[in-house]
């Protein structure tokens, strides 16, 4: 296939309009694209960052075969592609002259990316993360529950929502997507965070939530402060907004985790979640620009 069957355009109705039939599809496995799209929608063309973002479709027989978005500073993300596909799409951007900082999907389609940035710029590309996504079965309580309840997160909790996202992006080795203070604005404009707090009302722990689209809504971020953990508040948490996620009406409840933490993979395989594909992230350095095949 040729580099410019893929389609770049920078305006996310524009887009929506071309792959949002695409994306709904494959609710789980686009719950990326899906959520990313609707915070865009809902909140702005600046919601992830300074810079504008900017969108993709691959279009063969008149039909859209995949979609790709970047918000810059963060990682190009791709539905799962081809290898021939990944090729294509690789020296599109680099023809493009779209700077990139990485690459995020489906674990062969980020390293058919890799692959074919290394092959067409000499940069380097190294993977960051992999990631496992989960699909909810039967919820199952993970064990005894903690003592303490859960309460969805109101205005007053501001300042604990945006000191734990600071303190989970850190942990998690990886800069927030969103300043603190943007995420707190637009998690609680929805209810989209629950709180597991003592019986005194100190909060514990907490699971967010995206909102709803496509009927798939995602667990993310869960976190509980180094002391407070192994004590079974993120289980309970994370069990408490599966529950209010199915009784929302949600088809589809899916989270993500790191393959580097056992721990985490093996408490939400307790609750009830299930194994869908995995994924990776691979970061960018250095390479050179191609001659462009086409206007954008």
């Amino acid at each position: 296939m040729r580099p410019d069957d893929w389609y770049f355009l920078d305006d996310l109705d524009a887009f929506l309009a071309r792959a949002g039939t695409f994306l709904r599809s494959r609710p789980a496995l686009h719950t990326v694209p899906l959520t990313v799209t609707e915070g865009l929608r809902s909140r702005g063309s600046g919601h992830y960052g300074g810079e504008a973002p900017y969108f993709g479709v691959l279009e063969r027989d008149g039909a859209v075969r995949a979609a790709c978005f970047c918000t810059p500073p963060y990682e190009l993300y791709a539905t799962a592609l081809a290898p021939e596909e990944a090729d294509a799409l690789a020296l599109r951007l680099a023809g493009l002259g779209r700077p990139l900082t990485g690459v995020n999907g489906e674990a062969a389609t980020a390293a058919a990316l890799a692959g074919a940035w290394r092959r067409h710029t000499g940069g380097t590309a190294a993977e960051r993360e992999r990631h496992r996504l989960y699909r909810l079965g039967t919820l199952t309580e993970p064990g005894p529950v903690p003592k303490g309840r859960s309460r969805v997160a109101q205005e007053a909790d501001r300042g604990q929502l945006e000191r734990w996202y600071e303190e989970f992006s850190q942990a998690v080795g990886d800069h927030a997507a969103v300043p603190a203070d943007r995420w707190a604005d637009a998690r609680l404009s929805y209810g989209g965070v629950t709180l597991w707090e003592d019986t005194d009302g100190t909060p514990l722990s907490m699971a967010g939530v995206t909102p709803m689209v496509a009927g798939q809504i995602r667990v993310a971020p869960v976190y509980t402060p180094a002391p407070l953990r192994g004590r079974g508040y993120a289980g309970a948490v994370t069990a408490e907004v599966s529950r209010a996620a199915l009784a929302a009406g949600a088809q589809e409840v899916l989270l993500f985790t790191d393959l580097a933490n056992p721990t985490s993979n093996a408490l939400y395989q307790r609750i009830g979640y299930r194994p869908v594909a995995d994924f990776a992230v691979y970061g960018f350095t250095g390479g050179r620009a191609v001659t462009a095949t086409a206007a954008p």
